[in-house]
This record gives structure tokens, sequence and C-alpha cells, in this order.
């Protein structure tokens, strides 16, 4: 079959077969490409639609990307049920199967060092929100203006109330943090959550990841359950388990880090 070559992840041989319906981007099914002790997991593309120049515009485009996105995210959840995958970036793309095994070979060494720190371990994602109906209201507006003095000790009034809220949902998600690293392995702090993209209410305090040890991954979850009714008004969120997405880069220097 003609066409580029799109790769999912990096992983080493396994002997249980994929799902035998699951398709990839494109609705291509995934293939193994071996390479020494190395597997990249790839599928075939169009060039109209994945060569650098249309990548490149595509890329730009939310509806495909999300579609992307979803097809590339079913692969590597399935992978990841039956090895250890290490994901590799969106939109990863070479021209014939010779240019993902020279890539595979390039980059043998660290892909070996990094599969090796995650074989057995999963991610899970934990972020922490400052429900709204926490943020102060203005009050309703009076049936004659306030004086200038009065106005300003309402504004007063308000801002500290809205500061007070925050402190307190840092403070809860610093500790949070603090007592989750120590059941995990790693950890990340990623920027906050934009609620325009998604969807969530509320304001992220919190949106950190946990890398963990899979035998342990039923104690890490009970962890943040006990703290999901900690305060009112702070929501603690959990996803996962996932492939380690956000530990598949360079090896970190330790949770301080985070």
């Amino acid at each position: 079959m003609t066409g580029l070559r799109y790769v999912y992840a990096v992983c080493r041989p396994f002997g249980t077969p994929l799902q035998a319906q699951l398709t990839g981007v494109g609705g291509e099914p995934p293939r193994l490409l071996p390479h020494g002790d190395l597997v990249a997991v790839v599928s075939h593309v169009p060039e109209g639609e994945f060569a650098e120049k249309p990548l490149r515009a595509n890329l730009e485009n939310l509806d495909w990307l999300t579609a992307v996105a979803r097809a590339h995210q079913g692969v590597i959840d399935a992978l990841t049920t039956v090895t250890t995958p290490l994901p590799l970036r969106l939109g990863t793309v070479f021209r014939d199967d010779s240019g993902v095994r020279t890539m595979l070979e390039a980059r043998e060494e660290d892909f070996r060092r990094t599969l090796d720190r995650l074989e057995g371990r999963v991610e899970w994602g934990v972020k922490v929100f400052l429900e709204e109906e926490r943020e102060p209201r203005a009050p309703a507006p009076a049936a004659k203006p306030a004086s200038g003095r009065d106005y300003l000790r309402q504004r007063r009034q308000q801002t500290r109330s809205r500061d007070d809220a925050w402190q307190q949902a840092e403070i809860f998600a610093t500790d949070l943090h603090r007592a989750l690293s120590e059941s995990a392995e790693d950890s990340r702090l990623h920027a906050p959550q934009n609620p325009t993209l998604s969807g969530a209410t509320g304001r992220n305090v919190l949106n950190a990841a946990y890398l963990v040890p899979r035998v342990k991954s039923e104690e890490f979850v009970e962890r943040v359950d006990r703290t999901k009714d900690g305060i009112p008004g702070i929501r603690v969120e959990l996803t996962g388990p996932w492939a380690a997405y956000s530990f598949a880069g360079e090896e970190s220097a330790g949770k301080e880090e985070a």
C-alpha cells in the first residue's frame, strides 16, 4: 500500500494481538514494524493530508485535528492494555518503513532507557477546580447609587473574599499534590487548563500527572477518592490510567522538579 507512515508509539515486542477491529488515523488498521528489540506501531496515511505542507495547514483545522487525535488516542489506549507504549507526538510521519527504522535506530538508546523506566507503569491525571459558586457574586444594584466610599468598600470586600477562596484552594491543591507525589514514582505539573478549550467549569488550580506502578493504581485511586469531598466548593477530578504521555520525554531529575 502506498502512502506515508504515521507512527503512534514505540514499544517492546509483545505477544498479545491487538483488537482485530482496531483502526487508527484515517480508518487504517495499525501494524507492528519491528526493528531489533523495538517495535514501532504504524499505519498508512495519505500524502494529501500528511505531507509536510498539508499537515501544517491541517493542524490549524480543529475538526481535522480532533478526529486525528481521537484515532491516535484509540490506538494508544489499545496498546496500553497489552504492553507499555511510549507514545510519540501527534502527527509523527515518515516517508516509508525505512524512514521509521532509521528513526528507531537513531533514537534506540533513548527509547530503551525510557521504556525501561516506564515498564509496568501508567499515568494518572488529577485536577483541582475552584467551583464558580465559590466566587463572590456582585451585590444586586441598590435603589440609589452608593457613595464612592461605599462602592470602594464593597469592591475591597469582594476582592478579599475572592482572594481568600483562591488561597484556600491553592493550599488544598499544594497539600494534595505533595501527598499524591508520595504515592507516585514521578509527577509533572502542567499549566492550568483553558476552560474555553476544555469545557470544564470552575477555575483550574492544579493540573498534574503522576507516574504510578500499575499494581499500585488501586491504592493511588483510593487516596484521591478520600480527598474529593474535602472542602465544599473545591472539585477534584481523576483521569486515567493512561499511557505515560507526561513522562515520555527526558528523564526528570526527581519529584522536586514538579
